[in-house]
């Protein structure tokens, strides 16, 4: 495998960028180019977190996957009302540049995206968004009722001073938007019993399976820790590149 610190101008952000992107260094032999995954970071993270934090690398080697890892601060991966378009940058402009410096696919199905807290937010909204380009997501311990963090200073940075979520913010109406799209991804949700984030968990749970989405969820003892995340990413990274 190679580990690439990728430093480039992002045309979204107006200004220069770094990426971490894992890539296995021989082509395949059947000819055909990666299946990628997106790996989103939490609230008081960065790109490096995943590589320092668990063995990413070890994990993606067993599947023969490129593994992409972005910053996006703490923007919940939104184009922010008085600041950059982070949504725009992780969802539309990576993918376009991933493909075309790397040998990685550009194919629905081999497109994935995951992440943790924020990030696990930031997964399922580009999922349900751009569902024409991704396939799956893992959402671990996710931040999944955005709403209800109205009157929080850095939600308020994110979503201005009326605290107004679009529709395409709101993860239960942007599901439910979604729910007779004919590519809507398969999603996987894991959560701690533990979690302070485990009630919000339990009620997108419930919504999703509602609307009919292609769910698989897990729980178990556990926190808002890494112990937590680096166990599961295993169990996602089988689901998404085993079934």
């Amino acid at each position: 495998m190679a580990f690439v610190t990728l430093k480039f101008f992002s045309e979204s952000l107006g200004m220069q960028s770094e990426i971490y992107v894992i890539i296995p260094q021989k082509k395949r032999e059947d000819g055909e180019k990666f299946k990628c995954l997106y790996l989103l970071h939490g609230l008081s993270d960065d790109h490096t977190i995943w590589m320092r934090r668990t063995s990413i690398e070890r994990y993606a080697e067993k599947y023969g996957i490129c593994v992409v890892m972005p910053n996006a601060h703490r923007s919940f991966y939104t184009n922010i009302k008085n600041g950059l378009p982070y949504y725009t940058y992780v969802a539309k402009e990576l993918p376009e540049l991933i493909c075309s410096m790397f040998n990685v696919s550009d194919k629905r199905e081999d497109n994935f995206v995951a992440g943790l807290s924020m990030g696990g937010y930031g997964a399922l909204k580009i999922a349900l968004r751009e569902c024409d380009r991704f396939c799956a997501c893992g959402a671990l311990s996710a931040a999944t009722d955005i709403v209800r963090r109205k009157g929080k200073e850095t939600y308020t940075f994110v979503f201005g001073e009326n605290d107004e979520v679009s529709e395409n913010d709101d993860l239960f109406i942007l599901a439910k938007s979604k729910k007779d799209c004919e590519n809507k991804p398969r999603i996987y949700m894991c959560v701690g019993t533990e979690d302070f984030l485990y009630d919000e968990n339990q009620r997108f749970k419930e919504h999703l399976l509602s609307l009919g989405y292609d769910l698989t969820y897990r729980e178990s003892h556990g926190s808002h820790n890494w112990e937590f995340w680096d166990e599961y990413i295993k169990y996602v990274l089988d689901w998404m590149f085993c079934t």
